[in-house]
């Protein structure tokens, strides 16, 4: 069943406006109670280029439990978190890290974007670029 849980996306840059938002901190003291981990200041952008990926995140995001991310602040939108692994690439290593993708409340949120995060920078620690594979493996929230 972990293959039903794997969904793999392209790396790629975005507006960058993510940094910002994850710097404050009461997104940090929030997340760390939530998921686990306080994450780097930004966010690493998946795109999800086939229909199959699409559809089954959109499967994973109803079957898997996620962690509700209140935000105090009427100025930001609520979000879900899923707790996840990342590994390098589609089956280059072994070594998988404990990240999070942030899925924000927002209508018109493009269904084939995800935002992962991590309590490292994962383009500088895992030497991705733009362009590179990462696969992910859904594991919920945590217990």
């Amino acid at each position: 069943m972990a293959e039903d849980k794997k969904i793999t996306g392209i790396v790629f840059s975005d507006l960058g406006e993510a940094a910002s938002f994850m710097g404050l901190e009461w997104v940090q003291q929030l997340l760390t109670e939530r998921i686990g981990f306080a994450p780097y200041a930004g966010t690493l952008n998946l795109r999800l280029t086939t229909k199959q990926g699409i559809a089954l995140w959109k499967d994973l995001q109803r079957s898997v439990r996620g962690v509700d991310i209140p935000s105090p602040q009427p100025t930001f939108c609520h979000a879900r978190a899923f707790l996840a692994r990342i590994e390098r690439g589609v089956g280059l290593h072994e070594d998988k890290r404990l990240i999070a993708v942030l899925v924000p409340e927002v209508k018109g949120y493009p269904e084939d974007k995800l935002e992962v995060i991590a309590p490292f920078h994962v383009k500088q620690s895992l030497q991705v670029d733009d362009g590179d594979p990462l696969t992910l493996e859904i594991i919920g929230a945590k217990e």
